[in-house]
Protein backbone atom coordinates (compact mmCIF):
# COMPACT_ATOMS: atom_id res chain seq x y z
CA UNK A 1 0.00 0.00 0.00
CA UNK A 2 0.54 3.73 -0.59
CA UNK A 3 1.78 5.00 3.20
CA UNK A 4 -1.17 7.74 3.29
CA UNK A 5 -3.47 4.65 2.52
CA UNK A 6 -1.65 2.33 5.22
CA UNK A 7 -2.50 5.31 7.52
CA UNK A 8 -5.95 5.45 6.68
CA UNK A 9 -6.86 2.35 6.50
CA UNK A 10 -5.18 1.33 10.03
CA UNK A 11 -8.24 0.05 12.78
CA UNK A 12 -7.85 -1.87 15.28
CA UNK A 13 -9.10 -5.61 15.19
CA UNK A 14 -10.51 -7.75 17.84
CA UNK A 15 -11.24 -10.78 16.15
CA UNK A 16 -8.63 -13.27 14.69
CA UNK A 17 -8.71 -16.08 12.71
CA UNK A 18 -6.40 -19.04 14.28
CA UNK A 19 -3.59 -19.18 11.08
CA UNK A 20 -0.50 -18.66 11.38
CA UNK A 21 1.65 -15.99 10.43
CA UNK A 22 4.67 -16.36 8.13
CA UNK A 23 8.02 -16.54 10.40
CA UNK A 24 10.03 -14.49 8.07
CA UNK A 25 6.93 -11.58 7.39
CA UNK A 26 6.70 -11.43 11.20
CA UNK A 27 10.65 -11.43 12.02
CA UNK A 28 10.29 -8.30 9.21
CA UNK A 29 8.10 -6.57 11.31
CA UNK A 30 9.54 -6.68 14.12
CA UNK A 31 13.03 -5.71 12.66
CA UNK A 32 11.44 -2.74 10.73
CA UNK A 33 9.51 -1.84 13.84
CA UNK A 34 13.03 -1.43 15.87
CA UNK A 35 13.80 1.20 13.59
CA UNK A 36 11.54 3.33 15.04
CA UNK A 37 13.09 6.68 16.65
CA UNK A 38 14.85 6.05 20.10
CA UNK A 39 15.87 9.04 21.93
CA UNK A 40 19.67 9.75 22.13
CA UNK A 41 20.09 6.20 20.17
CA UNK A 42 19.60 4.48 23.18
CA UNK A 43 17.59 1.72 21.20
CA UNK A 44 16.48 0.54 25.04
CA UNK A 45 13.14 -1.27 23.53
CA UNK A 46 13.16 -4.66 23.15
CA UNK A 47 9.96 -6.82 22.19
CA UNK A 48 8.54 -10.40 23.60
CA UNK A 49 7.16 -12.06 20.98
CA UNK A 50 4.87 -15.12 21.79
CA UNK A 51 4.07 -17.52 19.12
CA UNK A 52 3.94 -20.83 20.62
CA UNK A 53 0.24 -21.75 21.64
CA UNK A 54 1.49 -22.59 25.36
CA UNK A 55 3.86 -18.75 25.88
CA UNK A 56 0.46 -17.25 25.24
CA UNK A 57 -1.75 -19.63 27.31
CA UNK A 58 0.72 -18.15 29.77
CA UNK A 59 0.43 -14.47 28.63
CA UNK A 60 -3.88 -14.50 28.71
CA UNK A 61 -3.16 -16.21 32.19
CA UNK A 62 -1.00 -13.52 33.41
CA UNK A 63 -2.92 -10.79 32.58
CA UNK A 64 -6.83 -11.76 31.45
CA UNK A 65 -9.38 -11.56 33.66
CA UNK A 66 -10.36 -14.80 35.07
CA UNK A 67 -14.44 -14.09 33.61
CA UNK A 68 -13.29 -12.61 30.59
CA UNK A 69 -11.02 -15.65 29.97
CA UNK A 70 -14.06 -17.99 30.85
CA UNK A 71 -16.51 -16.65 29.15
CA UNK A 72 -16.17 -17.40 25.54
CA UNK A 73 -17.77 -15.59 23.91
CA UNK A 74 -16.28 -12.58 24.59
CA UNK A 75 -12.77 -13.97 25.01
CA UNK A 76 -11.55 -16.75 22.22
CA UNK A 77 -11.68 -14.41 19.14
CA UNK A 78 -8.89 -12.58 20.74
CA UNK A 79 -7.26 -15.08 22.25
CA UNK A 80 -7.01 -16.87 19.29
CA UNK A 81 -4.63 -14.33 17.77
CA UNK A 82 -1.70 -16.47 16.53
CA UNK A 83 0.98 -13.70 17.69
CA UNK A 84 1.46 -11.37 20.93
CA UNK A 85 4.16 -8.55 20.70
CA UNK A 86 4.98 -7.13 24.04
CA UNK A 87 7.04 -3.60 23.38
CA UNK A 88 9.56 -3.58 26.54
CA UNK A 89 11.31 -1.03 27.31
CA UNK A 90 14.30 -0.63 29.95
CA UNK A 91 14.86 3.10 32.19
CA UNK A 92 18.20 2.24 33.21
CA UNK A 93 19.39 2.29 29.63
CA UNK A 94 17.99 5.69 29.00
CA UNK A 95 20.20 6.75 32.16
CA UNK A 96 23.12 5.33 31.21
CA UNK A 97 22.98 6.86 27.87
CA UNK A 98 22.16 10.22 29.09
CA UNK A 99 24.87 9.88 31.78
CA UNK A 100 28.08 10.27 28.91
CA UNK A 101 29.72 13.11 27.88
CA UNK A 102 28.29 13.85 24.61
CA UNK A 103 25.01 14.65 26.71
CA UNK A 104 26.35 17.07 28.70
CA UNK A 105 24.32 20.17 27.48
CA UNK A 106 20.67 17.62 27.31
CA UNK A 107 18.72 18.86 30.54
CA UNK A 108 18.27 14.83 30.81
CA UNK A 109 21.89 14.61 31.93
CA UNK A 110 22.94 12.41 34.52
CA UNK A 111 19.11 12.88 36.03
CA UNK A 112 17.64 9.48 37.54
CA UNK A 113 14.81 7.56 36.01
CA UNK A 114 12.45 9.36 38.67
CA UNK A 115 13.24 12.40 37.80
CA UNK A 116 12.89 12.57 34.27
CA UNK A 117 9.93 15.06 33.15
CA UNK A 118 8.75 12.55 29.61
CA UNK A 119 9.59 9.05 30.61
CA UNK A 120 11.50 8.77 26.77
CA UNK A 121 11.34 4.90 27.28
CA UNK A 122 8.00 4.84 27.34
CA UNK A 123 7.80 7.20 24.72
CA UNK A 124 10.09 5.55 22.13
CA UNK A 125 8.17 2.04 23.02
CA UNK A 126 5.11 3.98 21.48
CA UNK A 127 6.96 4.58 18.41
CA UNK A 128 8.01 0.93 18.22
CA UNK A 129 4.41 -0.14 19.08
CA UNK A 130 2.69 2.24 16.50
CA UNK A 131 5.28 1.28 13.65
CA UNK A 132 4.22 -1.95 14.20
CA UNK A 133 0.69 -1.37 13.80
CA UNK A 134 0.89 0.28 10.73
CA UNK A 135 3.07 -2.35 9.28
CA UNK A 136 0.62 -4.81 10.23
CA UNK A 137 -1.90 -3.05 8.14
CA UNK A 138 0.85 -2.81 5.47
CA UNK A 139 0.90 -6.62 5.54
CA UNK A 140 -2.62 -7.36 5.21
CA UNK A 141 -2.94 -8.56 8.34
CA UNK A 142 -4.83 -7.02 11.58
CA UNK A 143 -3.59 -5.83 14.68
CA UNK A 144 -5.07 -4.48 18.39
CA UNK A 145 -3.02 -2.91 21.34
CA UNK A 146 -4.19 -3.22 24.33
CA UNK A 147 -4.03 -2.54 27.89
CA UNK A 148 -2.33 -4.94 30.32
CA UNK A 149 -4.71 -4.51 32.90
CA UNK A 150 -2.97 -3.80 36.21
CA UNK A 151 -1.23 -7.11 35.37
CA UNK A 152 2.48 -6.11 34.49
CA UNK A 153 4.13 -7.60 37.47
CA UNK A 154 2.66 -10.84 36.74
CA UNK A 155 3.39 -10.29 33.23
CA UNK A 156 7.41 -10.08 34.42
CA UNK A 157 7.15 -12.74 36.79
CA UNK A 158 6.00 -15.54 34.23
CA UNK A 159 8.32 -14.72 31.55
CA UNK A 160 11.16 -14.12 33.93
CA UNK A 161 11.55 -10.53 32.68
CA UNK A 162 14.28 -7.91 34.41
CA UNK A 163 12.62 -6.10 37.76
CA UNK A 164 13.04 -2.95 35.83
CA UNK A 165 11.47 -3.45 32.63
CA UNK A 166 8.47 -1.15 31.73
CA UNK A 167 5.67 -2.06 29.59
CA UNK A 168 2.88 -0.04 27.69
CA UNK A 169 0.53 -2.53 26.77
CA UNK A 170 0.84 -5.48 24.48
CA UNK A 171 -0.29 -6.07 20.53
CA UNK A 172 -2.23 -8.80 19.32
CA UNK A 173 -1.06 -9.63 15.53
CA UNK A 174 -2.62 -12.32 13.14
CA UNK A 175 -5.36 -12.62 9.78
CA UNK A 176 -8.58 -10.54 10.75
CA UNK A 177 -11.61 -12.56 10.89
CA UNK A 178 -13.93 -11.48 8.06
CA UNK A 179 -17.08 -12.55 9.52
CA UNK A 180 -17.07 -10.06 12.39
CA UNK A 181 -17.27 -7.22 9.72
CA UNK A 182 -15.58 -3.72 9.62
CA UNK A 183 -14.49 -2.02 12.88
CA UNK A 184 -17.32 0.48 14.30
CA UNK A 185 -16.00 3.71 15.59
CA UNK A 186 -17.00 4.55 19.24
CA UNK A 187 -17.47 8.20 18.33
CA UNK A 188 -16.94 9.81 15.32
CA UNK A 189 -13.97 10.99 13.37
CA UNK A 190 -12.90 14.81 14.90
CA UNK A 191 -12.13 16.97 11.56
CA UNK A 192 -8.62 17.67 11.32
CA UNK A 193 -9.50 21.73 11.59
CA UNK A 194 -10.80 20.88 15.06
CA UNK A 195 -7.60 19.37 16.36
CA UNK A 196 -5.37 21.15 14.89
CA UNK A 197 -4.32 24.83 16.12
CA UNK A 198 -2.42 27.61 14.21
CA UNK A 199 -0.42 30.31 15.68
CA UNK A 200 -2.81 30.14 18.79
CA UNK A 201 -4.97 27.80 20.54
Amino acid sequence: MEFQEVVRARSMTRHFLPEAVDGALLDQLLSLALRSPSAGSTQGVELLVLTLESARASFWQAIGDPDWLVDGRRSRALVQAPVIVVPCASPNRYVERYAREDKHSSSLFRLPADAWPVPYWSVDAAFVAMTLLLLATDAGLGALFFHLQGREQRLLETFAMPAETVTIGAIAIGVPDPASGAPRPVSSRRDAHERVHREHW
